[in-house]
């Protein structure tokens, strides 16, 4: 059984003698959206459910990041969807990380709990409803699926990160890992989702800059981040969101595991226009 933990926000608001002073930023190459700021009266809501709401982490933003859209959705107690996906075109990926779901895809029920995986391609016949009698959190990521002439649609399918194994990156002796829950040479797949673990102590040692758009939401632990030309402080329920070609790094001071549920854009030609 892992040990791991997920962060879950709660909302509410804090109490007006609060100072204002926060870390929250929105640059041109990234943007921090701090825990804190994830409160009551940022929620939104959707059409055809009954019983959520959600924060809304990332949405496409011309000039920005633009592939992809990144929601934190809380079910109360008999909430759900019969009818949770409306845009056809739209492939989905959900990550629980409290409470249980019912997960129905194509009429076969999945019970999901903390480390829960799906994968949802699209126009897939898929309901969702919170069967218990307490509250359940996920993520839900959402982005416009690039078919290629020649490959098949991905299909459904759910795990746990509990059951994959963290693939160690070359020659950081097992401190810097990856849970991938879909193979990376698989080119139907056009994004990937996975939890990045660092022990105490572990880097990113050099400054990443590449195509790939990501978000960021930070699971467990805390850490300093490099984005663009700054250090920033990031800890459990922060959310970095990053657009292509920003500059990063990491530095895990500890004292326990620094742990982030990471989106980006994949095994695509890049649009020409």
């Amino acid at each position: 059984m892992s040990s791991n933990s997920y962060y879950v926000p709660s909302g509410g608001l804090p109490p007006q003698t609060q100072l204002l002073t926060d870390r929250a930023v929105f640059t041109n190459s990234y943007a921090v959206i701090p825990k804190g700021t994830m409160r009551d009266i940022v929620c939104s809501h959707l059409p055809f459910w009954d019983g959520m709401r959600m924060w809304v982490l990332a949405r496409p933003l011309s000039g920005f990041a633009e592939s992809f859209s990144h929601y934190i959705v809380e079910l109360e107690a008999g909430g759900g969807s019969d009818r949770p996906e409306t845009d056809k075109k739209a492939e989905g990926a959900l990550f629980v990380v409290s409470g249980e779901i019912c997960l129905t895809i194509e009429g076969t029920s999945h019970i999901m709990s903390g480390g829960g995986f799906a994968y949802l391609p699209p126009n897939c016949d898929w309901t969702i409803r919170n069967d218990s009698k307490g509250l359940a959190t996920f993520h839900w990521f959402r982005k416009t699926y690039e078919a290629v002439d020649g490959l098949d649609m991905p299909p459904a399918f759910v795990t746990r990160e509990q059951d994959e194994t963290p693939i160690a990156m070359p020659n950081t002796d097992g401190k810097w890992a990856t849970t991938r829950f879909v193979d990376p040479l698989d080119m139907r797949h056009d994004m990937h989702i996975t939890v990045v673990t660092f022990e105490p102590g572990a880097v990113i040692p050099f400054l990443e800059t590449h195509v790939m758009e990501h978000g960021l939401y930070v699971l467990e632990g805390k850490a300093a981040y490099r984005l663009n030309q700054d250090w920033v402080e990031v800890e459990a329920g922060d959310y970095m969101w990053l657009r292509a070609f920003c500059p990063q790094a990491c530095y895990a001071g500890g004292p326990g595991k620094f742990r982030y549920l990471l989106y980006k854009d994949v095994n695509r030609h890049m649009v020409l226009k």
